[in-house]
């Protein structure tokens, strides 16, 4: 209310100003740009006392990723994710010794900031992302400085591989960097606005796109001398050299109007002449191309369908090859009915490595490159983990980041069918004191007679034979197209450690089950994957005696947001809501998000064609506000672009107008997604407090 009568309040003011000035010269005024919000001036907590986990220990758990493995095999180099300062979490890298798997931070006792470590062809050397631009060191981080500055555009653009690549000789780099806009500034009075897609990919401090291109540039080590290779108005990125020298994969857009189709192709550009070839040009969309090591193969990932989105698909992506002498293309994943990571050539050139997202967790496959039989490297799936980054060494010793459910990624070493050694172990102090919930999975048959799994964190010293004594959160993933798994959920475990089960269901839509699976979401939103979703909450409730079927709640992110906006219409078991960049209007939706081509591949085709808005409002929350009985916490990230705050501010409108009680949170200089580590914690705790609130009113 304050908010809303100040805004007024000035308002009024500057009209009554104006009116008295109109015909009087006035001298122009110079634009000003929104005030930058910086991250509160805090102390980081020390860590929490409690025997499980809460908001505090967010601050001081860390975790691994980006492996990469010298040529020699020897020595391979990571990054690690700290949280342990106010506002978003960083990167440092570290070193690992390959035969006694000592590791340590580079460089000094706290590390070197930077990420995205590539060792040059023959291990001496490496460059990383730091210091506003390119770095490049001695392989033990000594000798740093600044190759190439690097800029960056706002442009959405999503499935991107690397940004920068070694000449198989070791005498260039080539790197992705956005030049300067052609077109007029956005931040001007007026603004005029003539791009489709005039919203960037990130919030704040940003209000539009740049309007930046991506191109590719190469420098000589020796000189640093950078030339420019491409121009114009496209995006050109994720590079990789030919094993001669002479050539660069790239990946660009080039349909007609690229800001309307999202369509990207492989090409390849001379880098001595700059003659650029398009390799690929099909309906769907490919990404990541990599050389194999005798130069005659392609490997990349690719969608098949005409209607592909920029944001979340619902095809599940595969990996490719392409003979660069006859450009026939073969989908050599197609034997693994699921979604897979982009391929990686083991060093012989003889087999692609991929992930594959199997049943919550994501498995590490090998494929021989001409296609054939897969064989999987690990995990064994007794441990219920999700392989993320890895590398393969000369060896064939694989070193990959991997979440279990009792840590966050840690660094593994794959070999053979034996379990996989850990390397890492970051967390080990914080977490060696803490107990950790124990997750266990089960399957049930939903409405209409299908197998859908899901998986319960159990509440820390529950007591199986306590009859209706521990209540349960529904908590919800994004997407639709996503997993949730048994790996490690920070807000899980702290659930648990306040008492409370979660739940997880792998609604239809989901990835991990098959193509199949995935499609019965089709024009279907806030339909039987919702209901799915309520099968589970009754088939856990079944099978779990002691949770509190009184004492529910309900939670989600993005499509888990919307997915709760719409549960608690069509139902009123919970007591408590707390959706997270929620949509509660598909409509309004579609026309305010950065991604204007994601419901269209969901519902096969624009929401003004085949009476589709029609459909997206039937099944919008709004429509049905009046059924709401739900007390419900509206949170979002004040600079969110790709469901736009909005989504929140009518439904919250709404919910007021028909008398239930709603708050809303908004979080300054987040976006789609929370990164700021004390907004977490906050988001946590007043999570918790709210759950207690309105659980406190009804008698276990």
């Amino acid at each position: 209310m304050t908010i809303a009568t100040g805004r007024r309040a000035r308002l009024l003011a500057t009209l009554a100003v104006a009116a008295m000035t109109i015909g009087t010269a006035a001298p122009a005024l110079a634009q000003q740009k929104p005030a930058v919000s910086q991250p509160p001036a805090q102390q980081v907590p020390p860590p929490s006392t409690a025997e499980g986990l809460a908001s505090a220990d967010l601050f001081h758990l860390r975790s691994a990723a980006d492996p990469q493995i010298a040529p020699s095999g020897r020595q391979a180099l990571f990054t690690v994710q700290y949280a342990d300062r106010i506002g978003a979490p960083y990167t440092r890298i570290w070193t690992l010794d390959v035969a006694s798997g000592a590791t340590r931070p580079w460089g000094s006792a706290e590390g070197v900031e930077g990420g995205g470590p590539r060792f040059s062809p023959d291990g001496t050397r490496v460059v990383y992302r730091g210091d506003g631009g390119l770095v490049i060191a001695n392989a033990d981080g000594s000798g740093a400085h600044k190759l190439a500055p690097i800029d960056d555009t706002n442009h959405p653009l999503p499935r991107m591989g690397e940004r920068y690549a070694w000449s198989p000789d070791g005498t260039r780099v080539a790197f992705v960097s956005a030049t300067p806009s052609t077109e007029p500034e956005m931040e001007a009075d007026p603004i005029v606005i003539t791009r489709y897609w005039y919203r960037p990919a990130r919030g704040f401090p940003d209000r539009f796109n740049d309007n930046k291109h991506l191109h590719l540039f190469v420098a000589d080590v020796a000189s640093g001398k950078v030339t420019q290779l491409t121009d114009g108005d496209y995006y050109e990125h994720s590079p990789d050299w030919a094993p001669d020298g002479r050539k660069l994969l790239f990946v660009s857009n080039h349909e007609a109007d690229p800001d309307l189709t999202y369509n990207a192709d492989i090409f390849t550009i001379d880098v001595a002449t700059k003659a650029v070839q398009q390799i690929t040009k099909t309906k769907g969309i490919e990404w990541a191309p990599t050389w194999s090591p005798d130069g005659r193969t392609i490997a990349y990932s690719g969608l098949k369908r005409k209607f592909t989105s920029s944001e979340s698909n619902m095809e599940e992506p595969h990996a490719w090859t392409l003979d660069v002498a006859s450009g026939t293309a073969k989908e050599v994943g197609l034997v693994i009915d699921s979604t897979q990571s982009r391929p990686t050539w083991s060093p012989d050139g003889k087999w692609l490595y991929f992930t594959v997202q199997a049943r919550g967790s994501v498995g590490l496959y090998r494929l021989p490159w001409q296609g054939g039989t897969p064989e999987r490297i690990g995990p064994p799936p007794a441990m219920r983990a999700s392989v993320g980054t890895f590398a393969v060494a000369p060896s064939g010793e694989v070193i990959a980041a991997m979440a279990t459910p009792g840590d966050l990624p840690e660094l593994y070493a794959f070999r053979g069918s034996a379990t996989p050694r850990p390397l890492t172990s970051l967390n080990a102090e914080l977490l060696g004191r803490k107990k950790i919930a124990q997750v266990e999975a089960f399957t049930f048959k939903t409405f209409d007679d299908r197998d859908v799994e899901a998986f319960l964190t159990m509440p820390i010293g529950y007591d199986p034979k306590a009859k209706g004594r521990y209540p349960l959160i529904v908590v919800i993933h994004g997407g639709p197209h996503g997993q949730q798994s048994p790996a490690f959920a920070f807000k899980n475990q702290a659930l648990a450690a306040k008492g409370y089960a979660s739940l997880m269901v792998n609604y239809r839509g989901s990835t991990g089950y098959g193509q199949s699976f995935a499609n019965l979401i089709a024009r279907d939103q806030d339909g039987g994957e919702g209901r799915d979703v309520l099968a589970g909450l009754d088939a856990a409730i079944a099978k779990y005696p002691w949770i509190d079927a009184d004492r529910l709640g309900v939670e989600g992110a993005s499509y888990g947001g919307q997915l709760t906006d719409w549960l608690i219409t069509q139902t009123t078991r919970f007591k408590a809501a707390i959706p997270w960049a929620g949509i509660s209007n598909l409509v309004s939706h579609n026309y305010m998000s950065v991604y204007h081509d994601y419901l269209q591949q969901e519902y096969f085709g624009k929401p003004h064609e085949d009476g589709i808005n029609d459909m997206l409002w039937g099944r919008s929350a709004i429509r049905f506000v009046d059924k709401v009985k739900t007390p419900i916490m509206l949170s979002h990230g004040d600079a969110d672009l790709l469901v736009n705050p909005a989504e929140d501010e009518q439904y919250f409108t709404a919910l007021h107008d028909v008398g239930v009680e709603a708050i809303m949170l908004r979080y300054p200089r987040e976006g789609h997604g929370m990164r700021e580590t004390q907004h977490i914690a906050d988001f946590l705790d007043r999570s918790i407090a709210w759950y207690a609130r309105h659980f406190a009113a009804v008698k276990p």
